[in-house]
């Protein structure tokens, strides 16, 4: 029987926190930079409700765990949460690392909303306990594909890492390119240098090289290597996975960090919402919130829209994802049953494709928004 929200005027009222496991890489290997904007859109989601009076004056808590990109600690986090007891899982950047959590969160009976991860088998099977706010990996790769046959690119090399999300990524856009009548050269990072790398696609005659690894290593090595060899002068260097959005990217590559476009999850033009929200997180964070942020801020706003209509048993919230219909940051979000795809998705959230300015890198350009 689901817990009642509101306690009857017989009873004392329940002021406890409504607890909430949170899962972001925040330590490396993980992409660091994208844990802490993942992290401040939940705590900037969850704080405004708090102030506003929280959940029938219940606040939000966050109970928040470093994956550092590590299935494992993903695993044991959400153990602990569980037996914490948080009410639902959010969070997560990595693929790898959210469909390790969806696996446990699943066994236990814990509802997940998976903020940021893409990989479209984000379960074994079909799941009512998992929602994702991202798109899948398949919808914005393809329109990464079609940017690429539509600047003209034939001959696409991809420098891949070893994992599944690299894998897949790579058969994505392999099946789409060669289908538009292009051809993928796939150029495993594990036996090469980033000299070795450059000599390939010199004699490869690519157009374009794919970074379909993780910063700051190997990423970092392979576009200095690039950029510095006269045989690549004209080649385009593109990033699906998004390694450019994040400062870290601009740390590392400075002015190398320009022209490589790459796939970000916003529309073009923030709902009244994200526009309030994008304030907040600049100064939370002290420099442009990614998309990533918009995600985090999104994922609580959800989960308080369900905690308000539907209370807060797990049970009630993980068969609640359908009914789901609010303003997010980036637009309406809806979850639905999407063919291929075996959790509750919000299909679909905004893609772009971008880039950050030669002349000033600190700033990003759209080149296409779908």
């Amino acid at each position: 029987m689901r817990k009642p929200l509101f306690s009857s005027s017989a009873e004392p009222a329940d002021t406890s926190p409504i607890l909430i496991g949170a899962l972001t890489p925040l330590s490396r290997p993980g992409w660091v930079d994208a844990g802490r904007h993942l992290l401040a859109g939940l705590q900037l989601a969850a704080d405004e409700i708090n102030e506003a009076g929280g959940i029938a004056g219940r606040p939000l808590e966050l109970v928040v765990r470093d994956t550092a990109a590590d299935p494992e600690k993903a695993t044991a986090a959400v153990d602990e949460l569980a037996a914490l007891g948080v009410v639902a899982l959010t969070g997560e950047y990595h693929s790898v690392v959210a469909r390790a959590a969806a696996a446990g969160a699943g066994a236990l009976g814990l509802p997940f909303l998976c903020s940021s991860a893409v990989l479209d088998a984000l379960t074994e099977q079909p799941t009512k306990w998992v929602a994702r706010l991202a798109p899948a990996q398949s919808q914005g790769w393809r329109i990464y594909a079609d940017f690429l046959l539509g600047a003209g690119h034939r001959r696409i090399a991809a420098a891949v890492d070893q994992s599944v999300y690299w894998a897949a990524g790579t058969s994505i856009l392999r099946d789409h390119i060669t289908r538009g009548g292009g051809t993928v050269i796939e150029l495993e990072m594990r036996s090469l240098t980033p000299e070795s790398l450059c000599d390939e696609l010199a004699d490869n005659r690519a157009t374009a090289l794919l970074l379909l690894a993780g910063i700051p290593e190997p990423v970092g090595s392979i576009v200095k290597a690039v950029r510095n060899d006269r045989r690549l002068a004209e080649i385009m260097i593109g990033a699906p996975a998004g390694q450019p959005e994040f400062p870290e990217f601009v740390r590392l590559l400075e002015r190398d960090s320009a022209e490589i476009p790459f796939l970000r999850y916003l529309p073009e033009r923030l709902s009244s919402v994200g526009t309030r929200a994008e304030a907040s997180l600049r100064q939370r964070l002290g420099e442009a919130p990614s998309f990533v942020a918009f995600e985090g801020y999104d994922t609580i706003a959800v989960l308080a829209e369900i905690f308000r209509s539907r209370g807060v048993d797990r049970e009630s919230i993980a068969d609640s994802w359908q009914h789901v219909a609010i303003e997010g940051t980036r637009g309406q979000i809806r979850f639905s049953r999407v063919p291929g795809i075996s959790v509750w998705q919000w299909a679909w959230a905004p893609v772009q494709i971008a880039d950050r300015a030669p002349s000033q890198p600190r700033q990003f350009r759209v080149l296409r928004t779908d």
